[in-house]
């Protein structure tokens, strides 16, 4: 006989519940697997591989920029595509068109977009830095050249074409001096090539050039007898009413030395040139725009000092999170110690890791406990049933006692039933012996009943 019982009662104990534990884990790796997808959805995306940047018109210098970002973007594995745009104004309605497929762009401080239509929508943008400045020319036909603005009321001036920021900063010069489009004043868009023609022949009486429309290969050919730089008496002025306009000098001879070009320094008002982007550009590219901006517009010239640019100065748009963090502490230690691309994975490793080791640890200590109180339920469910028996044998021990063991004997059946892991086999034999002493103290009730009758 004990051969036979032996077996069969340790045949309920089992290394592990399996039924409690896949209900108990399941729960808890679907929660785990949801807070993975968040981590790496919304945490931190991977650094893409391929960008987009506008320019400006075919052969222009922010093209010729773009083009060298795009071979150092290269060697470091994202793909960099260039995009010419009429200027800054279209660079800066496709950066905050949400469908205009542009990532960073080229812009001329002063650019601003209309106010938006009700319904329309617009990406928020931040500004990586200023990578150059360019000086105004305002050149003027005439023997004796005016020093104010004010004196071109009337005349024929040629401001640029629409969209760019030389239009953009001449209109609000002029306006400053009271000179607006729709009055006496002609406003024309000339292109670069015929400008010294028109003012030499006397077509118009001044010409507003910015950028590459006034290189200095561009300003040697232009002033000839009758043509000069209109040097403004009012700088000061501007400079205080403009606050993002700078003053830049052009010493006597710095175009040509030989012939003593321009002949004494030039005085000038200049803009600045900022690189646009998306404010939620990933912070590895705007790290390697950044290192790359520094590459490209860092060398000295005529107009700057070696790592003078890029620089971290604000105007319309605030500048990025990333960006100023760059400048004031330089790549992150990632980036420096290792390639872009392992930079880049090991960065969205490290973000995605240790979010989920917060995770992990509070899941692995609740595990257990969740496992143990399912496997305890199973037995505490046994016991509300002896307790509710327990109170029916203090009333009806004598009268209802068939009934009472009847119910006695199918509380103990479900306890035979229960398949337990081998760390409860105490627990499971406690309640059996109070099974027992429910049973015993069940007999001695009714028995005392019976005698007291």
């Amino acid at each position: 006989m004990d051969k036979i019982e032996k077996p069969h009662r340790w045949a309920r104990f089992l290394r592990v519940s399996s039924r409690d534990l896949f209900v108990t884990v399941v729960p808890v790796a679907l929660a785990l697997s949801a807070a993975i997808w968040a981590v790496l959805h919304f945490v931190r995306p991977a650094a893409p591989s391929t960008i987009t940047i506008s320019t400006g018109p075919d052969g222009s210098s922010f093209q010729r920029a773009a083009e060298r970002y795009a071979k150092a973007f290269a060697a470091n594995g994202v793909t960099l595509k260039v995009r010419p745009s009429n200027g800054s104004l279209e660079n800066l309605r496709r950066l905050a068109d949400p469908d205009g497929g542009v990532d960073v762009g080229f812009v001329q401080v002063g650019v601003k977009l209309p106010d938006p239509q009700p319904g329309e929508r617009r990406r928020e943008l931040a500004s990586l830095g200023t990578i150059s400045r360019q000086p105004l020319y305002i050149l003027v036909h005439g023997s004796a050249p005016p020093d104010r603005l004010s004196a071109l009321a009337g005349k024929r001036l040629v401001i640029g074409p629409e969209g760019s920021g030389t239009r953009v900063l001449a209109l609000a010069l002029l306006k400053a001096n009271g000179i607006e489009p729709g009055g006496p004043t002609t406003m024309l868009d000339l292109d670069d090539d015929l400008v010294g023609d028109a003012l030499e022949q006397g077509y118009v009486d001044a010409a507003f050039l910015m950028g590459d429309s006034a290189s200095p290969r561009v300003i040697r050919s232009i002033i000839e007898p009758g043509v000069h730089v209109l040097q403004l008496s009012q700088v000061e002025a501007y400079l205080r009413k403009f606050q993002d306009l700078d003053r830049v000098v052009i010493p006597m001879g710095a175009y040509d030395l030989a012939h003593n070009m321009p002949a004494t320094d030039l005085d000038l008002v200049a803009s600045s040139v900022e690189l646009v982007a998306r404010a939620d550009l990933h912070p590895a590219i705007s790290d390697l725009l950044i290192e790359t901006m520094r590459e490209v517009h860092g060398r000295p010239f005529l107009l700057q000092r070696a790592g003078e640019f890029p620089v971290a100065r604000e105007h319309d748009l605030p500048l990025s999170a990333d960006a100023r963090r760059y400048y004031e502490s330089g790549k992150r230690w990632l980036y420096r110690m290792l390639p872009f691309w392992a930079a880049s994975l090991a960065d969205r490793f490290l973000m995605v890791l240790v979010p989920l080791v917060l995770l992990l640890v509070p899941v692995f200590r609740l595990v257990p406990q969740v496992y143990a109180w399912r496997v305890r339920a199973r037995l505490y469910r046994i016991y509300g049933s002896l307790l509710e028996l327990e109170r029916d044998v203090l009333d009806h021990a004598a009268e209802h006692q068939a009934g009472l063991l009847d119910r006695l004997d199918a509380i103990e059946r479900r306890a035979d039933a229960l398949k337990l892991p081998v760390a409860f086999a105490d627990q499971f034999y406690v309640l059996r012996e109070h099974i027992g002493f429910v049973r015993r103290r069940l007999t001695t009730l009714a028995g005392e009943r019976r005698r007291a009758l």
